[in-house]
C-alpha cells in the first residue's frame, strides 16, 4: 500500500501542532495513562511518550504483548501490501462514521507500519499472499526491542494492576487492585485498550464491557469474529474428510461473496473463506453456507465432462471432474439415499452446496470479536463522549477485520489516533 502526500511518518514524527502539545506536555508535565499492554496499547503508549508525556502502562498480567505473541505463531502477520482503496473496505462495524478509515489509515498505513518495524531493525517482507511478514517470522524480537524503546523513552509499566473503574472528573482517578491491595493513579488523559473477549488468557477478557455499561457508555454486545463455525457432521462424513481441506472453493453468505479454501473439522468448518463471511453468517436466523465447489466451470460444462454416462455419477464425478477427497465426501453426504438422479442434478449440488451452521465457535477460541464501544459514543478522537479525557483504541471499538494484516494494522492506526487525540485534548485544556 502506498503512503501518499502528507502520510503519517512512524516514530518521532509530528504536526507543527503536536510540536506545540509536545512544548506544552514538557512543560507542565502531563501524565497519560495506557491500561493494556497489547499491540493497541503498546502503540497508544508510544505516541503519547513521543509527545513528551509521562507514560504510565498499566496491565493485569506479569507481562506485556501477549496477543502480539499469540498473533506471531503463525509468522507474526503485521499487515498487507495491497493498494489503499481496496485495503480500506476491510473494515466493517455497526455505525461507523463515513470516511474514518480512510482517513484514520491515511494518518497511519501499511508503509508507515513498515517503516515503523524497521525503526526497531526488524526488516519485513511481502509474501506471495500479500501478506508482509517481519524476515524473521517471530514476534518475540521485534516485541523485546519496542518494549527497550518505550523505556528508553521513558514509558513506566506497571504489571499486575488490575483495572477495577474510573471516576469521571478531571484529572480522571483510576482504580486498580495489584498485589490484593487497592491503589489509585490520576492521570490527565487515559487511553483504554483493553482489547475484545478473544483469547481471554492473553488478558482481553471483555470483563471492561460491563464497567463501561455502568457508566453509562453504550457496548455492542461482544461476539466471535474470524472464526470457525459448527456443523452437525455425520460420522461417516467425518472419518473421510476430518482435516482435509475444500480448496479453490466459493462461499456465499447472503449477497456476500468469497473465494478461497475451507478445513473440514469434527466441529465444522474452519478457514479464510468463513472468516470473511462472518458478520454477514451472525445476521443469519438460521445461519447457512452456500459452497460452490467447481467455480470455474458452468452447470452445462460439469454435465459435458460426464459424457453419455446414464448411473453412478458421483463416482465417476470424482476422476472426470477431479473432485478433492473432501468436495468428494460432502456431495456423499448432501447424495439422496438413492443417489443423484442425474449428471445434471449432481452438477447442479456441485454448484450449490447447502451447509447448515449451527452456531459459531465460543469468542474465548475466535481469532478476533467484533462488537465494543458504539460508534455513535465516540468522538472522532476517539474520545468517550460521556468521558472527557477517556479515549479507547484496538478491538475495544466496534469494528471488524479478516484476518491477513488488517487487524493488527486497525490496532495501530487507532491507538496512533487516540494517542494524538489525547495529546491535543490536554493542551486544549486551562491550567489548573
Amino acid at each position: 500500500m502506498q503512503g501518499g502526500k502528507g502520510a503519517a511518518v512512524p516514530g518521532e514524527h509530528l504536526t507543527k501542532q503536536h510540536c506545540t502539545a509536545r512544548a506544552r506536555l514538557f512543560r507542565f508535565g502531563i501524565k497519560i495513562a495506557v491500561i493494556g499492554g497489547g499491540p493497541a496499547g503498546l502503540r497508544a503508549a508510544e505516541v503519547a511518550a513521543t509527545g513528551r508525556a509521562e507514560v504510565t502502562l498499566f496491565d493485569a498480567k506479569p507481562s506485556v504483548g501477549r496477543k502480539f505473541l499469540v498473533a506471531g505463531r503463525g509468522g507474526l502477520n503485521l499487515t498487507h501490501s495491497e493498494p489503499r482503496d481496496r485495503f480500506v473496505t476491510r473494515y466493517g462495524g455497526p455505525g461507523t462514521p463515513e470516511g474514518f478509515w480512510p482517513a484514520l489509515l491515511a494518518d497511519f498505513d501499511a508503509d508507515a507500519l513498515r517503516g515503523w518495524s524497521a525503526e526497531l531493525g526488524v526488516e519485513t517482507f511481502v509474501g506471495t499472499s500479500g501478506r508482509v511478514f517481519p524476515r524473521e517470522m517471530k514476534a518475540a524480537p521485534l516485541l523485546r526491542r519496542w518494549v527497550e524503546r518505550l523505556r528508553r523513552q521513558g514509558v513506566h509499566f506497571a504489571l499486575r494492576h488490575r483495572w477495577t473503574g474510573l471516576r469521571p472528573c478531571t484529572p480522571v482517578q483510576l482504580d486498580f487492585l495489584t498485589e490484593g491491595e487497592s491503589r489509585l493513579y490520576v492521570a490527565d488523559a487515559v487511553i483504554l485498550a483493553l482489547g475484545g473477549g478473544s483469547w481471554p488468557d492473553t488478558g482481553s477478557d471483555g470483563t471492561w464491557v460491563e464497567r463501561f455499561q455502568q457508566l453509562g457508555v453504550a457496548v455492542t454486545p461482544l461476539a466471535p469474529a474470524n472464526c470457525g463455525w459448527k456443523v452437525a457432521w455425520p460420522p461417516t462424513l467425518l472419518a473421510a474428510a476430518e482435516g482435509l481441506a475444500l480448496k479453490n472453493i466459493t462461499a456465499h453468505a447472503g449477497t456476500k461473496t468469497i473465494s478461497g479454501e475451507l478445513l473440514i473439522t469434527r466441529y465444522g468448518l474452519e478457514g479464510g473463506a468463513i472468516y470473511q463471511l462472518g458478520a454477514a453468517l451472525r445476521a443469519m436466523g438460521e445461519p447457512e453456507l452456500v459452497l460452490d465447489l467447481k467455480p470455474t466451470f458452468t452447470v452445462e460444462q460439469l454435465v459435458a465432462k460426464l459424457g453419455t454416462l446414464r448411473r453412478n455419477f458421483l463416482a465417476e464425478s470424482r476422476s472426470r471432474w477431479r473432485l478433492s477427497d473432501a468436495a468428494f465426501a460432502l456431495l456423499s453426504h448432501l447424495s439422496p439415499p438413492e443417489g443423484f438422479a442425474s449428471a445434471a442434478a449432481l452438477a447442479a449440488a456441485t454448484k450449490e452446496c447447502h451447509v447448515r451452521l449451527t452456531g459459531p465457535q465460543p469468542i474465548a477460541e475466535a481469532i478476533s470479536s467484533a462488537g465494543g464501544v458504539a460508534w455513535s459514543g465516540l468522538e472522532p478522537t476517539l474520545m468517550l463522549r460521556k468521558l472527557p479525557g477517556v479515549f479507547v483504541a484496538g478491538e475495544m471499538i466496534d469494528w471488524e477485520a479478516p484476518t491477513g494484516g488488517y487487524l493488527m494494522q486497525g490496532c495501530f492506526a487507532t491507538a496512533t489516533r487516540a494517542a494524538r487525540g489525547a495529546l491535543d485534548w490536554v493542551t486544549r485544556q486551562p491550567p489548573a
